[in-house]
C-alpha cells in the first residue's frame, strides 16, 4: 500500500517541487501570484455570500455565466425561477458550463412540465364546469344523479387552486342540478302514487265485479253471510275513497264503481229484509196445507196468497241475483190456490165486446199487413184468432171472409220477407263455413260463431230446412275446434286448482312452523309476495271450487300480514329513531364528528330490515336532507376555509417579501430571528401550493443565513482564542468542555501541522516549504480514510478540533506569528 501511494503522488510531488524552487528564485512572483490568489479567494468568497443571501433574479442570471468557480455558478444557475433569464443562461452557458447548462434546462423543464400540470387542472376545471353547467341545463333525467356524483368527484381532484369565480360557478351549477334531482324524484314520487291509487282502484273494481258474480252465479240458495259482504263493501269504499283522494277518476271508472257498490248494497239489503221477515214466511208455509174444493179450503188459500204476495211486495229481491228458498216459497204460495174463476156464461153483451175487440184487431192487422210489418201482423193475426174462438158461431160468420182474406195477405209477406232474407241467410251460412276453416283463436272463434247465430235469428229463422240445416252443421263444424280448447281450458281450471291448493298448503306450513323470534323477515316478506303473484298466475279456475281455497288463503295471508306488518312498524320506529338522530346532527358541533356520526347512521339505516313502502319513502327522503344539510355544512366550512387560506396567504406572502429583503439587504441576526419567529407561527399545510413552497424556500435561506452568521460568529470565537493563545496559556475552564476531549497533553502539538491541516481542511494553499509535508499530512489522512469505518462529520468539526489542539497545547509549546497567522486566515476562509 505505501509503494502504491508513493507511485501515485510522485507525479504530483514534483510539480510542487518546483514552484518551490520558482518561489525561491523569483520571490516577487511568488507574492504577486498570491496576492492575485487571496484576492481571488475573497472575490469567491462574496460570490457565494451573494448567491446565499438570494439576490435578484438579474443578479443570479449574471452570476451563473460570469461566476469564478463552478460552485458558485452552480448555486446561482439553481436559484434561478425566471424563464426568460433561465433562456438567456442557457443560451450562453451552451458548449460553455456543461454542468450550469444542465441545471437551467432542468430547471426549465421543471417550469415547463409544472405550467402544463396547471394549464391541464385548468382546462379539466373548465370542462367539469361546462359540464355542470349542461347538466343543469339539461332535460335528460336518465342516470342524472349518479352523473352529479361523478362531477363532484372530479371536481373534488381539482378543486385545489381554483379561482373563487369558478367555484361560485360549479357550486351554483351543482345546486341547480340538486334542484332538478328533487323535482324529478317528486315527479316520480306523484307518479308512483297515481299508479298505485289506480291499481287500487283497479283491484276495488275487480274484487266487487268477482263478488257479484259468484253472488250472480251462486245455485246454492243458502244465502251468504252478510258479515262478511258488510265488511267488505265498508273496506273496499275507504279503499275507493283513498285511491280517489287527490286524483282525476274517470267517469266509466267511478259509474262501474257506483254500479258495483249499488248492487251489492241492494243485495244486503234485500237480505236484512229477509231476516226479518223469515218467521212469518216460516208460520204462513206452516199453515198453508192443501185441502179440498171447499169454500173454506179456498178462502183460506187466498188470504195465503195475498199475504205471500204482500211479503214479496215487502222484500222486493233483486232480480239479478238468485232467489233463495224463503223467496221461493213465498212465489209458489202466492200462485197456488187462486181464487176459482166463474165459469164464463155466453151472453150478449161479452159476446158484442169480443166482436168489438176482433174488429178492432182486424183494422190494426191490415194496417200492418199494408205498411210489410210480417212480426206485428203475425202477433195481431194469433191474437184475432184466439178471440174468434171465444165467439159463438152467429158472432163468428161476420168475420169469416175478412179472416181468410187477411190470414191469405199475412201468408204471402211471409213467403216474400222468406224471399228477402234468403240471400242473407245463405251469406250467413257461407260465412259460418269460411269461419269453420279459418285457424284463429278459440276464444275469438266462438265470440264469432255468436254473433253469427244472434244474426240468424234476427232474421226470423227460416222454413227452408235444408237451409237451415247448411248453417247448424257449418256452426258445428266451427265450433269443433273450440270444444277442444275449453276442455284444454278445463283441465287447466283444474291444474290450476291443483296449484292454488299447493300453495296454500305450503304457506299454511310456512306460517305454522316458521320461528317468528329469529326469522329471515326478508325472506318472509318474499315469500308473500311470491305466494301473491304465484296465486295470481294459477288462473284461471272454477269459482265454485276455488271459493273455499281463496278464503282458505286470504285468512293464511292475513296472518302472514300481521306479523310482517308488527316487523315493519317496529323497523319504521327504528328508522324514526335515526331520523331523529340525524337532525339534531344538522346543527352538532364538531362537524367532524356530526358527519362521522352521519355516515354511522346510514350503516344503521341499511341493517335495518323490512318496511312500508311508502313510509320508507317518506322516512328516507327525511334521513336524506337532514344528511345532505349536515354535508352542506362541510362545504360551507370548507369555502370557509379556503377563504381563509387566503387570507392567510397574504399575511405569509407580505412575511415572505420582507423576508426576501432582509435576506437580500440585511445580514442583522435579530431581524433573521424576528422573521424566522413570524414564519413559524404559520402552519405550512394550511398555505396553497405556491405559496408553501415560497415559505420552505425561504426558511430555508433563513436557515443557512442563520447557520452562516453562527458559523462566523464561531470561527470569531476561535480566531480570538488562538490569537489569545499566542500571548499566553489558556485556562482550560474558559474553553468548551469538549475541546479538553480533543487535545492529548501526553503528546507533543505541532503547530505547524496543525496549521497545515487547517489549510488542507479549507481548500487553502501551503507555503512552498511546507508543500512536502502537507503531502505526507494528505496520504496520511487519505489512509486513515481508507481503512476507517466512516468520514469525519464535516470540516468544521474536523477544524473545532484542530483549534482545540492549538489554543490547549501545553505552556511550554509556542507558535510562530507567521503560523498563528496562517491559522488564522485558514479558519477564516471555511466561512
Amino acid at each position: 500500500m505505501a509503494a502504491f501511494l508513493r507511485r501515485l503522488f510522485k507525479f504530483r510531488t514534483t510539480q510542487l517541487r518546483t514552484p518551490a524552487r520558482a518561489v525561491s528564485k523569483q520571490p516577487q512572483q511568488a507574492e504577486a501570484a498570491k496576492s492575485a490568489k487571496e484576492d481571488r479567494g475573497a472575490r469567491i468568497a462574496k460570490q457565494l455570500e451573494a448567491v446565499q443571501g438570494m439576490p435578484a433574479q438579474t443578479k443570479l442570471a449574471e452570476l451563473a455565466i460570469g461566476g469564478l468557480t463552478a460552485e458558485v455558478r452552480s448555486r446561482a444557475a439553481i436559484g434561478l425561477r425566471d424563464e426568460a433569464l433561465l433562456h438567456d443562461v442557457i443560451r450562453q452557458a451552451k458548449g460553455r458550463d456543461k454542468g450550469v447548462f444542465q441545471i437551467v434546462r432542468q430547471t426549465l423543464q421543471q417550469l415547463r412540465d409544472v405550467q402544463a400540470a396547471q394549464n391541464e387542472l385548468e382546462e379539466k376545471r373548465k370542462q367539469l364546469i361546462q359540464q355542470a353547467q349542461d347538466q343543469a341545463r339539461s332535460e335528460d333525467t336518465t342516470l342524472y344523479e349518479p352523473r352529479l356524483n361523478t362531477l363532484l368527484k372530479q371536481w373534488k381532484s381539482v378543486e385545489i387552486g381554483a379561482s373563487n369565480e369558478q367555484i361560485t360557478e360549479f357550486l351554483s351549477a351543482t345546486h341547480q342540478c340538486r334542484e332538478r334531482i328533487r323535482q324529478v324524484q317528486q315527479q316520480q314520487l306523484k307518479e308512483q302514487q297515481q299508479h298505485e291509487k289506480l291499481d287500487q282502484r283497479t283491484q276495488t273494481l275487480m274484487l266487487l265485479g268477482e263478488t257479484l258474480t259468484q253472488l250472480e252465479t251462486d245455485d246454492t240458495r243458502e244465502p251468504p253471510t252478510l258479515t262478511a259482504l258488510d265488511a267488505l263493501l265498508k273496506t273496499q269504499h275507504n279503499r275507493w275513497l283513498e285511491a280517489s283522494e287527490n286524483t282525476d277518476v274517470s267517469a266509466p271508472e267511478q259509474s262501474r264503481y257506483n254500479t258495483a257498490s249499488a248492487a251489492l248494497r241492494a243485495y244486503v239489503e234485500a237480505h236484512e229484509r229477509l231476516t226479518q221477515v223469515q218467521e212469518q214466511i216460516v208460520k204462513l208455509a206452516t199453515s198453508a196445507a192443501p185441502g179440498g174444493e171447499t169454500k173454506d179450503d179456498a178462502e183460506l188459500g187466498i188470504e195465503t196468497a195475498e199475504q205471500a204476495k204482500a211479503l214479496l211486495a215487502i222484500l222486493d229481491w233483486p232480480t239479478m241475483f238468485p232467489r233463495p228458498e224463503p223467496v221461493i216459497v213465498l212465489q209458489t204460495l202466492a200462485k197456488q190456490h187462486k181464487k176459482a174463476e166463474p165459469v164464463e156464461q155466453p151472453d150478449l153483451a161479452r159476446q158484442n165486446s169480443l166482436s168489438a175487440d176482433l174488429d178492432r184487431l182486424l183494422t190494426e192487422l191490415d194496417c200492418a199487413l199494408e205498411n210489410k210489418q210480417l212480426k206485428p201482423a203475425k202477433q195481431l193475426l194469433k191474437n184475432a184468432q184466439q178471440i174468434t174462438k171465444k165467439l159463438d158461431s152467429r158472432h163468428q160468420k161476420p168475420f169469416a171472409a175478412r179472416m181468410q182474406l187477411l190470414q191469405g195477405q199475412c201468408n204471402e209477406l211471409s213467403d216474400w220477407q222468406g224471399f228477402a232474407t234468403t240471400p242473407k241467410q245463405i251469406a250467413l251460412c257461407e260465412q259460418m263455413e269460411h269461419l269453420a276453416e279459418q285457424p284463429i283463436d278459440p276464444e275469438a272463434k266462438a265470440a264469432h260463431i255468436k254473433e253469427l247465430q244472434e244474426e240468424w235469428k234476427s232474421l226470423g229463422g227460416s222454413s227452408d230446412r235444408l237451409l237451415w240445416a247448411r248453417f247448424r252443421q257449418a256452426s258445428d263444424a266451427a265450433y269443433e275446434p273450440c270444444k277442444a280448447y275449453f276442455a284444454a281450458k278445463s283441465d287447466l281450471k283444474h291444474a290450476n286448482l291443483a296449484t292454488r291448493r299447493l300453495i296454500c298448503q305450503q304457506l299454511q306450513e310456512f306460517v305454522t312452523q316458521a320461528d317468528w323470534l329469529s326469522i329471515d323477515w326478508k325472506a318472509a316478506e318474499r315469500i308473500h309476495q311470491t305466494a301473491h303473484q304465484e296465486w295470481k298466475a294459477a288462473w284461471p279456475v272454477e269459482f265454485r271450487d276455488n271459493r273455499p281455497l281463496q278464503k282458505q288463503f286470504d285468512e293464511l295471508l292475513k296472518q302472514l300480514d300481521a306479523k310482517l306488518n308488527n316487523e315493519r312498524q317496529r323497523n319504521e320506529a327504528l328508522k324514526q329513531a335515526i331520523v331523529a338522530s340525524a337532525e339534531e346532527l344538522m346543527s352538532a358541533e364538531p362537524l367532524a364528528d356530526a358527519m362521522v356520526q352521519a355516515k354511522e347512521l346510514q350503516g344503521h339505516w341499511q341493517a335495518i330490515g323490512i318496511t312500508r313502502h311508502r313510509e320508507d319513502r317518506k322516512l328516507w327522503q327525511a334521513f336524506r336532507q337532514a344528511c345532505d344539510a349536515i354535508f352542506a355544512r362541510r362545504e360551507q366550512e370548507n369555502s370557509r376555509q379556503k377563504q381563509a387560506a387566503v387570507a392567510v396567504d397574504e399575511q405569509v406572502t407580505s412575511i415572505l417579501e420582507r423576508g426576501d429583503q432582509v435576506l437580500s439587504a440585511s445580514t442583522n441576526s435579530d431581524e433573521l430571528n424576528a422573521i424566522w419567529a413570524e414564519l413559524a407561527t404559520y402552519n405550512p399545510q394550511a398555505l396553497s401550493t405556491s405559496t408553501r413552497d415560497r415559505y420552505n424556500d425561504v426558511r430555508q435561506r433563513l436557515h443557512t443565513a442563520k447557520q452562516r452568521q453562527e458559523l462566523v460568529a464561531r470561527l470569531q470565537q476561535w480566531t480570538g482564542c488562538i490569537q489569545a493563545r499566542g500571548q499566553a496559556p489558556i485556562d482550560r475552564t474558559d474553553v468548551p468542555l469538549e475541546w479538553t476531549k480533543f487535545n492529548q497533553l501526553d503528546q507533543p502539538i505541532d503547530f505547524q501541522e496543525l496549521a497545515i491541516r487547517t489549510e488542507i481542511l479549507a481548500d487553502q494553499p501551503s507555503p512552498a516549504a511546507d508543500q512536502r509535508k502537507r503531502m505526507e499530512i494528505q496520504v496520511q489522512r487519505l489512509a486513515q480514510s481508507i481503512g476507517a469505518a466512516e468520514q469525519s462529520a464535516s470540516p468544521i468539526t474536523d477544524a473545532e478540533k484542530l483549534v482545540a489542539l492549538w489554543c490547549l497545547a501545553p505552556a511550554s509549546a509556542a507558535a510562530s506569528k507567521e503560523l498563528e497567522q496562517r491559522m488564522v486566515n485558514a479558519l477564516e476562509s471555511l466561512v
